[in-house]
């Protein structure tokens, strides 16, 4: 008896619950660390800035000092470049100071150059900025012992400059997940080898080898694996053996050259089969050997789809990584679509129109082997159960 489809949330739900974070850890230099997901908090050991500085090229002076005043004229009694430590200020007078560089002892506002003029080698001030005025303070942007990235953060280059402006060298990330893909088929070929009657090139080994290493994952790559039960458990043990999950595309259908599912289950277990997804609903999801297993479709649209909606945030998950699911944002639909009784994932375009507002357009072919809606396409569309689209309704999309 085939069982009923799993809602998509529902399972989600589900095999995030099971999610083993990986446990392997390494230090890098932080240059080297980018792409990398944050194995523990990072705080800093000190204030950025380090001191009170100047936030342009101009004069320090006490802003409270009644001394000081617009139109006044008054001597220049320091000056002190980026990099350089001044002298404390003499009450009554200006230090001359640049972008960046420390206030000296005594001093706590700038006026800006544009605000001055030069008079018999004194300076006068045009306008007077309001006491603390142009500074930036000591511990502005961070404190001492502030966190500044978060455990599971997956580091952006702006990050490591991060880590760099607070003086840490090293940063503790998790080792990158390993990953094996199989592909199952007697119909597939490898690119460069010839197509005989009935066979296709293998994409869904390309797809998925390009997706995994975008999230910084490793991949063991098994090849392919021929429709017989033999070729099926010798794959998935190898998968098993030497990587932390299994990704499989194709044989998890109900025809009868489809052995994974039943090998699956010999092997380990199947905790889900048949998702309410369009397209992808053949999707599984269980262990082999304690290694968790994804089942994936063997068109090529419904990996890809079935990756980015369910494994992918599992994968995310399980590397270490705080924010596995995928974001979703909101736009206007420049179409008409009616979904039956599976979530529908829809291949659009992106784009502005002239009032600035997100609009959504369809690639014509939604079938499942169209790869090139895919390539053309910059977001998946998320069309619920049942739902009927017009144009002009809102519609909740993902970047992919």
């Amino acid at each position: 008896m085939i069982p009923p489809l799993h809602p998509v949330d529902e399972v989600l739900d589900q095999i995030l619950a099971k999610v083993v974070v990986t446990g392997s850890t390494e230090t890098l230099q932080t240059d080297q660390a980018l792409g990398r997901y944050l194995a523990t908090d990072v705080s800093s050991p000190i204030d950025v800035p380090p001191a009170a500085n100047s936030e342009m090229d101009g004069y320090a002076y006490n802003g409270h000092d009644p001394s000081i005043a617009a139109g006044g004229i008054y001597d220049i009694s320091d000056r002190i470049p980026a990099g350089a430590v001044g002298k404390p200020l003499v009450p009554g007078t200006l230090t001359r100071i640049f972008t960046g560089a420390h206030l000296p002892e005594g001093a706590n506002t700038v006026v800006m150059q544009e605000d001055t003029s030069t008079v018999n080698g004194k300076v006068q001030i045009d306008e007077l900025p309001k006491p603390g005025q142009h500074v930036r303070p000591q511990g502005q942007d961070i404190g001492t012992g502030d966190v500044i990235l978060q455990r599971g953060r997956r580091l952006q280059p702006e990050d490591l400059g991060l880590v760099a402006s607070v003086g840490l060298q090293t940063i503790e990330v998790y080792k990158p997940l390993t990953i094996a893909i199989v592909s199952t088929g007697d119909e597939l070929v490898e690119p460069g080898d010839s197509l005989a009657p009935g066979q296709i090139y293998n994409s869904n080994r390309y797809v998925l080898s390009g997706l995994l290493r975008s999230l910084g994952m490793q991949v063991l790559d098994l090849g392919i694996a021929k429709d017989s039960a033999v070729a099926t458990h010798d794959a998935l043990q190898r998968g098993a053996e030497e990587s932390d999950c299994i990704l499989c595309s194709g044989g998890v259908s109900v025809g009868e050259e489809d052995y994974v599912k039943a090998v699956v289950e010999e092997m380990g277990s199947l905790d889900v089969w048949r998702l309410a997804i369009k397209p992808g609903k053949p999707l599984a999801y269980g262990q082999v050997m304690g290694t968790p297993f994804f089942g994936l479709p063997g068109n090529p649209v419904s990996v890809y789809v079935t990756f980015q909606i369910v494994a992918r945030p599992f994968l995310i998950a399980m590397q270490g990584g705080d924010s596995p699911r995928t974001p979703y944002y909101y736009g206007i639909a420049d179409f008409e679509a009616q979904a039956g009784n599976r979530r529908e994932y829809l291949r659009v375009r992106i784009g502005p129109n002239d009032k600035g507002e997100v609009i959504l357009s369809k690639f014509a072919n939604q079938g499942s082997g169209v790869l090139s809606s895919v390539t053309w396409a910059d977001g998946l569309a998320e069309v619920e159960i049942g739902q009927q689209i017009r144009p002009g309704d809102r519609l909740k999309y993902s970047l992919v």
